[in-house]
C-alpha cells in the first residue's frame, strides 16, 4: 500500500481544541492536500478511470447496489477479478475445511473516499492508482469449523464494523477495473474476540483385545 492512510484516533471524535484533537486535525489536512494532488496527477480522466463516476464530484463513494457475491462453493475465478494478488494470500489463509457464513445487514454511514494516491512502479509510465474507503456498516459473520461447531462469531447478533478497505487499478490499462488491496487496521482498534479452537474429545479407553 503506497503512502498508507492514517486513521484519526476514536475516528475524529476528539475535540479540535485538545492537543491531539490539533495534531489530528493538521495530519488530516496533509492527507487531503496530497489526495487532491494525487488526482490531478494522471495525465487524463480517461486514463484515471472516470474518477467522477467511482467516486463523485464531492467525493463519496458510490457503492451502487452493494453486490455481494457467495454461496455453498469456493469460486476462485471470480475471487481473482475482485481482489489484487497481494489481496488473495489474505483472503484465503486459513479458510480450508471451513464455513463461512457472512451477510451484510445495512450500512450505518455512507461509504466516502478519505485517501488517493497515484504513483509509478519500475518506470514512470507504469501507473497505479490506490484510493482508502471508509465503511461503516453492520454485518453478520459467524464460521464453524469442519464439523460444524461454532469458531467465531454467530449468526444472531449483527455487529458494527468500521474498516478502512483499500482499492487499487492499473491505470494504465483503459479496461481495467478498481479491485480490493487491502485493509488499513488502526492502532487504537479494538482487538478482535479469539477464535473458539475445537479439540477431539477422547473416547473411552478400550482394551486392545476388545477393539473389535
Amino acid at each position: 500500500i503506497m503512502d498508507p492512510y492514517v486513521p484519526p484516533e476514536g475516528d475524529a471524535r476528539l475535540t479540535s481544541l485538545s492537543k491531539d484533537g490539533v495534531k489530528q486535525q493538521m495530519q488530516k489536512l496533509r492527507q487531503t492536500a496530497a489526495s487532491q494532488l494525487a488526482q490531478e496527477f494522471p495525465p487524463s480522466p480517461c486514463v484515471w478511470g472516470r474518477w467522477e463516476f467511482f467516486c463523485g464530484k464531492s467525493g463519496k463513494f458510490l457503492w451502487g447496489k452493494q453486490e455481494f457475491f457467495g454461496g455453498n462453493f469456493f469460486n476462485k475465478q471470480k475471487l481473482h477479478s475482485l481482489v489484487t494478488e497481494r489481496c488473495y494470500p489474505d483472503m484465503v489463509r486459513g479458510n480450508r475445511y471451513k464455513t463461512i457464513r457472512w451477510s451484510f445487514v445495512e450500512s450505518l454511514e455512507p461509504p466516502r473516499v478519505v485517501h488517493v494516491r497515484c504513483d509509478s512502479i519500475m518506470n514512470r509510465g507504469n501507473l497505479y492508482g490506490q484510493v482508502t474507503v471508509r465503511m461503516h456498516s453492520r454485518q453478520i459473520l459467524a464460521i464453524y469449523d469442519r464439523f460444524g461447531r461454532l469458531m467465531y462469531g454467530g449468526e444472531e447478533v449483527p455487529k458494527d464494523v468500521l474498516e478502512y478497505v483499500v482499492f487499487e487499478r492499473y491505470l494504465v490499462n483503459p479496461y481495467g477495473s478498481w479491485r480490493m488491496h487491502g485493509k488499513i487496521v488502526p492502532e487504537w482498534a479494538p482487538p478482535k474476540d479469539p477464535i473458539v479452537k475445537t479439540v477431539v474429545i477422547p473416547g473411552p479407553a478400550l482394551d486392545p483385545l476388545q477393539e473389535h
